[in-house]
Protein backbone atom coordinates (compact mmCIF):
# COMPACT_ATOMS: atom_id res chain seq x y z
CA UNK A 1 0.00 0.00 0.00
CA UNK A 2 1.48 3.33 -1.08
CA UNK A 3 1.06 6.13 1.44
CA UNK A 4 2.06 9.79 1.15
CA UNK A 5 2.86 11.90 4.24
CA UNK A 6 1.73 8.94 6.37
CA UNK A 7 3.39 5.80 7.71
CA UNK A 8 1.71 2.59 8.85
CA UNK A 9 3.83 0.45 11.16
CA UNK A 10 3.30 -2.69 13.28
CA UNK A 11 5.54 -2.09 16.32
CA UNK A 12 3.98 -4.62 18.72
CA UNK A 13 1.93 -7.78 18.46
CA UNK A 14 -1.65 -6.77 17.65
CA UNK A 15 -0.76 -3.04 17.60
CA UNK A 16 -0.76 -0.76 14.55
CA UNK A 17 0.90 2.67 14.52
CA UNK A 18 -0.15 5.49 12.20
CA UNK A 19 2.43 8.29 11.91
CA UNK A 20 1.43 11.60 10.35
CA UNK A 21 4.60 12.27 8.41
CA UNK A 22 5.11 15.77 7.06
CA UNK A 23 7.15 17.33 9.86
CA UNK A 24 8.35 20.30 7.80
CA UNK A 25 4.72 21.51 7.73
CA UNK A 26 3.97 20.38 11.30
CA UNK A 27 2.03 17.44 9.86
CA UNK A 28 -0.66 19.64 8.37
CA UNK A 29 -3.44 17.54 6.88
CA UNK A 30 -2.62 17.75 3.17
CA UNK A 31 -4.81 16.31 0.42
CA UNK A 32 -2.23 13.55 -0.11
CA UNK A 33 -2.13 12.73 3.59
CA UNK A 34 -5.93 12.70 3.74
CA UNK A 35 -6.22 10.24 0.84
CA UNK A 36 -3.51 8.05 2.41
CA UNK A 37 -5.31 8.15 5.76
CA UNK A 38 -8.48 6.74 4.21
CA UNK A 39 -6.53 3.92 2.54
CA UNK A 40 -4.76 3.10 5.78
CA UNK A 41 -7.97 3.07 7.82
CA UNK A 42 -9.63 0.79 5.26
CA UNK A 43 -6.70 -1.63 5.58
CA UNK A 44 -6.75 -1.48 9.38
CA UNK A 45 -10.51 -2.09 9.45
CA UNK A 46 -9.97 -5.30 7.47
CA UNK A 47 -7.10 -6.34 9.74
CA UNK A 48 -9.15 -5.59 12.85
CA UNK A 49 -12.04 -7.68 11.53
CA UNK A 50 -9.58 -10.54 10.97
CA UNK A 51 -8.26 -10.20 14.52
CA UNK A 52 -4.79 -9.12 13.40
CA UNK A 53 -5.06 -5.61 14.87
CA UNK A 54 -6.39 -5.11 18.39
CA UNK A 55 -5.33 -1.51 19.10
CA UNK A 56 -4.27 1.47 16.96
CA UNK A 57 -1.97 4.32 18.00
CA UNK A 58 -1.78 7.65 16.13
CA UNK A 59 1.13 10.08 16.45
CA UNK A 60 3.02 12.74 14.52
CA UNK A 61 6.55 12.80 13.11
CA UNK A 62 8.88 15.49 14.41
CA UNK A 63 7.86 18.02 17.03
CA UNK A 64 4.11 18.29 16.30
CA UNK A 65 1.13 15.94 16.42
CA UNK A 66 -0.62 17.96 13.72
CA UNK A 67 -1.35 21.62 13.17
CA UNK A 68 -4.66 20.65 11.57
CA UNK A 69 -5.94 21.52 8.12
CA UNK A 70 -3.55 23.14 5.67
CA UNK A 71 -4.42 26.86 5.79
CA UNK A 72 -3.62 27.40 2.10
CA UNK A 73 -6.05 24.62 1.19
CA UNK A 74 -8.66 26.05 3.55
CA UNK A 75 -8.38 29.54 2.11
CA UNK A 76 -8.45 28.39 -1.52
CA UNK A 77 -8.52 31.14 -4.14
CA UNK A 78 -11.69 32.78 -2.87
CA UNK A 79 -13.81 31.78 -5.88
CA UNK A 80 -15.53 28.63 -4.53
CA UNK A 81 -19.24 28.79 -3.68
CA UNK A 82 -20.61 27.89 -0.26
CA UNK A 83 -22.02 24.65 -1.68
CA UNK A 84 -18.66 23.71 -3.19
CA UNK A 85 -16.90 24.49 0.08
CA UNK A 86 -19.45 22.45 2.04
CA UNK A 87 -18.89 19.45 -0.24
CA UNK A 88 -15.12 19.78 0.20
CA UNK A 89 -15.22 20.15 3.97
CA UNK A 90 -17.67 17.35 4.76
CA UNK A 91 -15.51 14.96 2.71
CA UNK A 92 -12.45 16.11 4.69
CA UNK A 93 -14.25 15.62 8.02
CA UNK A 94 -15.49 12.16 7.11
CA UNK A 95 -12.11 11.09 5.81
CA UNK A 96 -10.29 11.87 9.06
CA UNK A 97 -13.10 10.76 11.36
CA UNK A 98 -13.10 7.38 9.61
CA UNK A 99 -10.89 6.25 12.49
CA UNK A 100 -14.17 5.94 14.38
CA UNK A 101 -15.05 3.04 12.09
CA UNK A 102 -12.39 0.92 13.72
CA UNK A 103 -14.03 -1.35 16.29
CA UNK A 104 -10.82 -1.56 18.32
CA UNK A 105 -9.49 0.92 20.91
CA UNK A 106 -7.51 3.84 19.51
CA UNK A 107 -4.89 5.97 21.29
CA UNK A 108 -3.58 9.39 20.25
CA UNK A 109 0.07 9.83 21.29
CA UNK A 110 0.17 13.64 21.19
CA UNK A 111 3.89 14.27 20.85
CA UNK A 112 3.51 18.03 20.25
CA UNK A 113 0.93 20.68 19.34
CA UNK A 114 -2.52 19.40 18.33
CA UNK A 115 -4.40 22.35 16.92
CA UNK A 116 -7.85 22.75 15.32
CA UNK A 117 -8.70 19.70 13.25
CA UNK A 118 -5.58 18.11 14.72
CA UNK A 119 -7.08 18.18 18.19
CA UNK A 120 -10.38 16.92 16.74
CA UNK A 121 -8.49 13.91 15.38
CA UNK A 122 -7.10 13.24 18.86
CA UNK A 123 -10.59 13.68 20.34
CA UNK A 124 -11.89 11.07 17.90
CA UNK A 125 -9.55 8.53 19.53
CA UNK A 126 -10.59 6.61 22.64
CA UNK A 127 -7.55 7.67 24.72
CA UNK A 128 -5.14 10.58 24.54
CA UNK A 129 -1.59 10.56 25.93
CA UNK A 130 0.05 13.99 25.71
CA UNK A 131 3.66 15.11 25.95
CA UNK A 132 4.32 17.75 28.57
CA UNK A 133 4.48 21.11 26.87
CA UNK A 134 2.23 20.07 23.97
CA UNK A 135 -0.27 22.84 23.29
CA UNK A 136 -3.83 21.77 22.56
CA UNK A 137 -6.69 23.90 21.29
CA UNK A 138 -9.40 24.67 18.78
CA UNK A 139 -8.66 28.28 17.76
CA UNK A 140 -11.02 28.25 14.78
CA UNK A 141 -12.72 31.54 15.72
CA UNK A 142 -9.35 33.30 15.87
CA UNK A 143 -8.98 32.57 12.15
CA UNK A 144 -12.53 33.67 11.38
CA UNK A 145 -13.69 30.07 11.03
CA UNK A 146 -16.58 28.14 12.52
CA UNK A 147 -15.27 24.96 14.22
CA UNK A 148 -15.21 21.87 12.02
CA UNK A 149 -14.54 18.13 12.02
CA UNK A 150 -17.16 17.49 14.70
CA UNK A 151 -15.37 19.72 17.21
CA UNK A 152 -18.67 21.02 18.58
CA UNK A 153 -19.68 17.40 19.28
CA UNK A 154 -16.40 15.75 20.31
CA UNK A 155 -15.05 18.45 22.62
CA UNK A 156 -18.17 18.79 24.85
CA UNK A 157 -18.34 15.00 24.99
CA UNK A 158 -14.80 14.82 26.35
CA UNK A 159 -14.50 17.88 28.62
CA UNK A 160 -18.13 18.83 29.29
CA UNK A 161 -20.25 21.69 27.99
CA UNK A 162 -18.83 24.51 30.12
CA UNK A 163 -15.16 23.82 29.38
CA UNK A 164 -15.94 23.23 25.69
CA UNK A 165 -17.64 26.64 25.45
CA UNK A 166 -14.57 28.25 27.00
CA UNK A 167 -12.14 26.57 24.60
CA UNK A 168 -14.26 26.97 21.46
CA UNK A 169 -15.35 30.59 22.04
CA UNK A 170 -11.99 31.94 23.19
CA UNK A 171 -9.80 29.74 21.01
CA UNK A 172 -7.24 29.60 23.81
CA UNK A 173 -4.68 26.81 24.05
CA UNK A 174 -4.10 24.57 27.08
CA UNK A 175 -1.42 22.10 28.08
CA UNK A 176 -0.04 19.88 30.84
CA UNK A 177 -1.94 19.89 34.17
CA UNK A 178 -4.83 21.98 32.86
CA UNK A 179 -5.38 19.62 29.94
CA UNK A 180 -5.27 16.67 32.35
CA UNK A 181 -7.65 18.35 34.83
CA UNK A 182 -10.13 19.11 32.03
CA UNK A 183 -10.07 15.47 30.94
CA UNK A 184 -8.81 16.58 27.54
CA UNK A 185 -5.98 14.05 27.87
CA UNK A 186 -5.85 10.73 29.69
CA UNK A 187 -2.17 10.81 30.71
CA UNK A 188 0.87 13.07 30.58
CA UNK A 189 4.38 11.92 29.69
CA UNK A 190 7.72 13.39 28.72
CA UNK A 191 8.06 14.23 25.04
CA UNK A 192 10.68 11.54 24.48
CA UNK A 193 8.61 8.80 26.13
CA UNK A 194 5.00 9.62 25.22
CA UNK A 195 4.95 7.32 22.18
CA UNK A 196 6.54 4.45 24.08
CA UNK A 197 4.00 4.86 26.88
CA UNK A 198 1.15 4.87 24.38
CA UNK A 199 2.55 1.76 22.68
CA UNK A 200 2.94 0.03 26.05
CA UNK A 201 -0.70 0.80 26.86
CA UNK A 202 -1.73 -0.40 23.39
CA UNK A 203 0.11 -3.67 24.00
CA UNK A 204 -1.82 -4.10 27.27
CA UNK A 205 -5.09 -3.45 25.42
CA UNK A 206 -4.10 -5.83 22.63
CA UNK A 207 -3.48 -8.58 25.19
CA UNK A 208 -7.06 -8.43 26.51
CA UNK A 209 -9.90 -10.54 25.14
CA UNK A 210 -10.70 -9.11 21.67
CA UNK A 211 -14.47 -9.63 21.76
CA UNK A 212 -14.83 -8.09 25.21
CA UNK A 213 -12.51 -5.21 24.24
CA UNK A 214 -14.42 -4.49 21.03
CA UNK A 215 -17.84 -4.52 22.70
CA UNK A 216 -16.59 -2.32 25.57
CA UNK A 217 -15.08 0.14 23.07
CA UNK A 218 -18.37 0.37 21.20
CA UNK A 219 -20.32 0.80 24.45
CA UNK A 220 -18.17 3.79 25.43
CA UNK A 221 -18.02 5.54 22.05
CA UNK A 222 -19.95 8.82 21.67
CA UNK A 223 -20.18 9.34 25.40
CA UNK A 224 -21.60 5.97 26.30
CA UNK A 225 -25.26 5.15 26.76
CA UNK A 226 -27.74 8.03 27.15
CA UNK A 227 -29.43 6.58 30.23
CA UNK A 228 -29.26 3.76 32.77
CA UNK A 229 -31.90 1.57 31.14
CA UNK A 230 -30.19 1.56 27.75
CA UNK A 231 -26.89 0.75 29.43
CA UNK A 232 -28.52 -2.22 31.14
CA UNK A 233 -30.11 -3.41 27.90
CA UNK A 234 -26.76 -3.25 26.07
CA UNK A 235 -24.88 -4.99 28.87
CA UNK A 236 -27.57 -7.67 29.22
CA UNK A 237 -26.78 -8.62 25.61
CA UNK A 238 -23.06 -7.86 25.39
CA UNK A 239 -22.04 -9.61 28.60
CA UNK A 240 -23.75 -12.92 27.67
CA UNK A 241 -21.96 -12.76 24.31
CA UNK A 242 -18.65 -12.76 26.18
CA UNK A 243 -19.88 -15.37 28.67
CA UNK A 244 -20.32 -17.75 25.74
CA UNK A 245 -16.75 -17.34 24.45
CA UNK A 246 -13.77 -19.65 24.78
CA UNK A 247 -11.80 -16.58 25.85
CA UNK A 248 -13.83 -16.33 29.06
CA UNK A 249 -12.97 -19.93 29.92
CA UNK A 250 -9.31 -19.20 29.15
CA UNK A 251 -9.41 -16.09 31.34
CA UNK A 252 -10.80 -18.06 34.29
CA UNK A 253 -8.27 -20.87 33.80
CA UNK A 254 -5.42 -18.37 33.63
CA UNK A 255 -6.64 -16.70 36.83
CA UNK A 256 -6.80 -20.05 38.64
CA UNK A 257 -3.38 -21.07 37.30
CA UNK A 258 -1.86 -17.64 38.05
CA UNK A 259 -0.54 -17.10 34.50
CA UNK A 260 -1.21 -14.56 31.73
CA UNK A 261 -4.22 -15.53 29.61
CA UNK A 262 -3.84 -16.36 25.90
CA UNK A 263 -6.91 -14.89 24.25
CA UNK A 264 -7.78 -15.88 20.68
CA UNK A 265 -10.91 -13.86 19.94
CA UNK A 266 -13.22 -16.87 20.08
Amino acid sequence: MELTHLRLERPRDGVALLVLDQPALRNAMSEEMTASWVRAIDALAADAAAGEVRCVVVTGAGSAFTSGGNTAWLAGDGTATVDELRTRMIAFYRAWLSIRRLEVPTIAAINGPAIGAGLCLALACDLRFAARGARLGVPFVRLGLHPGMAGTHLLPQVVGAAAARDLLLTGRLVQDDEALALGLVSRLADADTVLDEALDAAAVVAATAPIASRLTTLALRDGGHPDLERALQWEALAQPITLATQDLQEGIRALDERRPPRFRGR
